[in-house]
């Protein structure tokens, strides 16, 4: 955590940078990609009262906290728009009904956020297959990367081969693991990473919403001030490589001159495949 013994102050939304954009590509004819960014409110709906409405002044906080989310249909099947959309309103509805709008001080919070995330892509993960079977859409899967933030901590969850990314002091990580064949080979020892880099292993899911198996992955992150992420499919990361990514993020420019700047060169590179990126970040430095 950083600032040990004094609590960090809450960015507001002025300081709040985030953008998200989503491309076809130039080969495929459909988008199969979802994106979602959201600011999390605490709200009072009013029914009653003896005041005039404009006498109460705002009934909606300001944000509490941050989503942003990236799904990617699975495989050549038509469906797959269908299953990142699913995906996405499932989380959506879980973030309204089941997130907490402030970081708890007790030490069992983060544990108890990472359970309900964990319940609630597994309830994404048996409603996709619930309706490939009811609509004989079988096959229909999705992979799902989220970060949500509650400032000072962050939650990502993760299942299949979609990317979180963060940048700190010039060092870009990846902050997910591709849950790919070829990742498990590399794991085990059996590929190096420059080889799984090129096997045809390498989109192909052991892991993914609608599919045989889903096992969300979910990391708690501290945040600092000067701390940029990005979130993407792998339209991005088939064409751009990370040390592309980390000299665009190094700029300092906008959350939407980024994007712009990322998916533009993965086109330049062929577009084989629809595009999604997400970045946040904070506007200047940390207040003193």
């Amino acid at each position: 955590m950083p600032d040990s013994g004094a609590h960090p102050q809450r960015p507001t939304r002025k300081d709040v940078d985030i953008f998200g954009m989503c491309h076809l590509g130039l080969v495929r004819k459909t988008n199969q990609d979802h994106f979602l960014v959201a600011s999390l409110h605490k709200s009072m709906q009013l029914h009653q009262t003896t005041l005039p409405n404009e006498g109460l002044g705002s009934m909606v906080s300001g944000a509490r906290g941050y989503v942003f989310l990236v799904a990617d249909g699975v495989g050549s099947t038509p469906w797959g728009e269908q299953a990142s959309g699913s995906a996405l309103r499932a989380i959506a509805d879980y973030v309204i009904h089941g997130m907490d709008a402030e970081t708890a001080a007790d030490p069992d919070h983060d544990h108890r956020v990472a359970d309900r995330l964990r319940r609630s892509v597994e309830h994404g993960h048996h409603a996709i297959q619930e309706a490939g079977v009811a609509e004989d859409k079988r096959g229909m899967a999705t992979t799902l990367t989220m970060a949500t933030i509650h400032w000072p901590r962050a939650y990502v969850i993760h299942v299949g081969d979609s990317r979180a990314y963060r940048l700190r002091q010039g060092v870009l990580t990846q902050v997910t693991k591709d849950q790919t064949m070829a990742q498990a080979m590399v794991d085990a020892g059996a590929l190096t990473q420059s080889a799984a880099e090129q096997s045809r292993l390498k989109h192909i899911l052991w892991s993914a919403l609608g599919g045989k198996e889903a096992l969300p992955e979910v990391i708690t992150l501290d945040c600092e001030w000067e701390d940029v992420m990005l979130l993407c499919s792998d339209g991005l990361t088939k064409h751009v490589s990370d040390d592309e990514i980390r000299a665009q993020l190094m700029k300092g420019e906008s959350a939407e001159v980024s994007c712009h700047a990322l998916v533009d060169l993965a086109l330049a590179r062929g577009g084989s495949d629809n595009v999604t990126v997400v970045i946040g970040r904070l506007r200047g430095p940390r207040p003193g």
